[in-house]
């Protein structure tokens, strides 16, 4: 069986008893690090295998698959979130179901639906983008598409590129397009900030240094809002 078990996105205590339990039980864990997964190994005593997964390596692939084939429970981690949200892990469950191997994803802690639940935009319904492309053509392209179908759009980025991002954002969904950003979820400066785009680019870049991971979410775009190149984008 193929674990995939969720980690902290922040704070180690977010670790749910059932993915502590699988961590536990396993022959081996594979990861995207061993030293950022051995910390929260180290916090909870865990003595498990820990070894390390590369989701573009055929033979990373080949070690988890021939351990599967032998019997072997084994579980799969990134480095906080769900593995193939956004991080590796889609590919190796792509490949046990295609040879009839038994997979099991857990729940648990996920940066883009913590976000959204505290973010105060509709997420009965919402569109997730992960790491948008570098160019900003692309950028702006994706962002188009996505608020096109009229839903919440999350996207993660960089603290080095967030700026970019909103300014594209203000570029092809409008200066008043509403924004929520969350940094360092979970974390001890866990901070959200709520406004327009433009509030956002202003109140950001007027700070003298930006750290940590953000989630940013942008708010279904009314019509009078929408500029006239995301009302003509294709759905």
């Amino acid at each position: 069986m193929l674990y995939v078990v969720p980690t902290p996105i922040g704070n180690l205590d977010d670790l749910t008893p059932r993915a502590l339990k699988a961590l536990v039980s396993v022959r081996a864990v594979f990861c995207e690090d061993t030293r950022r997964t051995r910390k929260l190994f180290s916090h909870f005593n865990i003595q498990t295998p820990l070894l390390r997964y590369n989701e573009r390596d055929e033979r990373s692939r080949q070690a988890i698959l021939e351990r599967l084939r032998g019997g072997e429970d084994v579980a799969l981690v990134s480095d906080g979130g769900l593995p193939g949200l956004s991080d590796p892990g889609r590919r190796i469950v792509e490949l046990a179901r295609g040879e009839g191997i038994g997979v099991s994803a857990l729940p648990g802690a996920n940066a883009a639906v913590t976000a959204l639940a505290g973010s105060g935009l509709a997420a009965d319904s919402f569109v997730m983008l992960g790491f948008l492309p570098r160019s900003p053509s692309k950028r702006q392209a994706a962002l188009r598409k996505a608020a096109a179908l009229g839903k919440t759009v999350v996207v993660y980025e960089s603290p080095f590129r967030v700026l970019r991002l909103l300014e594209d954002a203000e570029a092809c969904l409008g200066p008043s397009c509403r924004v929520s950003c969350a940094r360092e979820l979970t974390k001890v400066h866990e901070e959200w900030l709520c406004g327009t785009v433009a509030e956002m680019r202003a109140l950001l870049g007027g700070r003298k240094e930006l750290l940590g991971e953000f989630v940013v979410m942008f708010g279904p775009l009314e019509d009078e809002e929408a500029p006239e190149e995301a009302e003509a984008a294709p759905a």
